[in-house]
């Protein structure tokens, strides 16, 4: 499947505005979504096998995630099981319903496999997502996987009540979610990198915390998962004063990493129109810097704060280099764009020969064995 979708449906779907195309595919996969034998059909070709992974609590059947920015509105919230994810990040979702920057704001760097957006958190708001989300589970869609939120800042929102900001989203979809994830590292969200500072990304947690806190004993439940996205161009020091507060604010875990403002070096004419866009690049580009972050932080933690690794993920092997680097799980998205509906099952089963390969009996074991 993975060689008739690059060779033949792939460069149909690349004549078409980028964006275009992927609210399109969103389109379909919510029809999809909406009816079991649909999705039972799209699982017998795309499912994963099993390669379970416990963490934050929670059971994964596979470690392979959807990465954030893929499914913003939850549209397709019952598909992604069918596509051989192990769980799905959805969003970014803001408190404040809004549209985002002005199209044009998704492109393609199709040599290098790569893409670049400046969205800036388009979505319908936090309280039109926990609706969504309600109305799924109410029409018994729900997936088994774990489901994870994304959460950003408004953009109409200063940074001085940010925290408030994050707060209000949490709380409105702390029902509706296994684990959550702080996104301070969008690069589309002007200023918004400003609090990866450690004491703006204090001051968040707190507040973030202090919601979880009160709804989980209102609810008599465990508090939710939080997790902290940084950004590849973080210098080391940056990432260091991070994991000084996920003792006292309880990070359950980091992801690693979002989109770079970096662009690679190209004598080619056509991928420096694209690289001169502005916005975020995702893709082949970033597989090594994301990776290096993964393992700064697994030697620095010693392994003790969990990692989902996400950046350039296109196969079995990509994947391996994260997880053998430090990452417990993994995201995609722009691998997906460019290998297809097949890549999560493609990579689940590699990850499994790997395993046997080595005589691991599980993923936990080769977790950071790059760094020995």
């Amino acid at each position: 499947m993975s060689w008739f979708y690059r060779n033949f449906l792939r460069p149909a779907l690349f004549t078409l505005d980028s964006e275009e195309i992927h609210n399109r595919t969103l389109r379909l996969l919510e029809r999809v979504g909406r009816h079991p034998v649909l999705c039972d059909a799209l699982a017998s070709f795309c499912g994963a096998p099993e390669l379970p992974v416990q963490l934050f609590g929670l059971r994964f059947p596979n470690p392979l995630g959807l990465a954030a920015g893929m499914d913003k509105c939850a549209q397709a919230t019952p598909v992604w099981e069918a596509l051989g994810f192990g769980f799905a990040e959805l969003g970014g979702v803001t408190w404040h319903a809004q549209t985002g920057n002005p199209p044009p704001r998704m492109f393609r760097a199709v040599a290098d496999q790569a893409l670049i957006n400046r969205m800036g958190f388009n979505n319908p708001g936090a309280q039109a997502l926990a609706a969504t989300l309600a109305d799924w589970r109410a029409a018994g869609r729900w997936p088994k996987h774990p489901i994870g939120i994304n959460l950003g800042k408004s953009q109409t929102t200063p940074l001085e009540t940010a925290p408030e900001d994050y707060a209000n989203s949490f709380r409105v979809l702390w029902p509706h979610a296994d684990f959550f994830v702080v996104n301070v590292s969008s690069p589309n969200t002007p200023n918004l990198r400003q609090l990866q500072n450690k004491a703006a990304l204090n001051e968040i947690l707190a507040a973030v915390q202090e919601v979880n806190r009160q709804l989980a004993i209102g609810n008599r439940q465990s508090p939710k998962p939080v997790l902290v996205k940084v950004a590849p161009d973080l210098a080391f020091e940056a990432l260091n004063e991070i994991l000084e507060i996920s003792g006292p604010r309880q990070i359950a875990g980091i992801v690693a990493t979002n989109t770079t403002l970096a662009r690679p070096d190209t004598a080619d004419p056509e991928l420096k129109r694209e690289y001169s866009e502005a916005g975020g690049l995702s893709g082949r580009p970033l597989r090594a810097r994301s990776t290096e972050i993964v393992r700064h932080l697994f030697r620095l933690t010693r392994g003790s704060l969990p990692i989902i690794g996400v950046g350039g993920i296109f196969n079995a092997d990509d994947a391996w280099e994260k997880i053998t680097a430090g990452a417990s799980l993994l995201q995609l998205y722009t691998g997906l764009v460019y290998e297809g509906p097949a890549l999560a099952k493609a990579i689940v089963n590699g990850l499994r020969e790997r395993l046997n390969e080595r005589g691991y009996g599980s993923l936990a074991e080769a977790v950071g064995k790059g760094n020995a």
